[in-house]
């Protein structure tokens, strides 16, 4: 770390200050983004086996949407809502890594 500016952050515990240096793994870490309800994500690594919807198509709440290999078990991911598929990002085959956009929904007028 040399000639490096170091910097002291300011934070309490139960209502008492400390200043602390931070780390460089914490320093560059990957920021928490508040996921959208509108994004399909993986939740863990694995292999796309069937997609069961089409891009432009209106698809009712629990319904499936494709199932998802990991770990020699097929996980089958299901609509959360009634909502229109605005984009899929996989195809059959496809090895996806944890926290992949799968498909992207959009909100539809009732």
């Amino acid at each position: 770390m040399e000639n490096e500016k170091q910097e002291y952050v300011n934070f309490a515990v139960t209502a008492r200050k400390y200043k602390t240096l931070l780390t460089k793994k914490y320093q560059n870490r990957k920021p928490w983004v508040n996921p959208s309800a509108f994004d399909i994500q993986s939740i863990i690594p694995g292999t796309i086996l069937e997609i069961f919807v089409k891009e432009g198509e209106v698809v009712k709440e629990g319904a499936p949407l494709l199932i998802l290999e990991a770990m020699k078990m097929q996980n089958r991911i299901e609509m959360p809502f009634t909502a229109r598929i605005k984009k899929i990002n996989v195809e059959v085959g496809l090895r996806i890594p944890k926290d992949s956009l799968m498909i992207e929904l959009e909100e539809i007028a009732e």
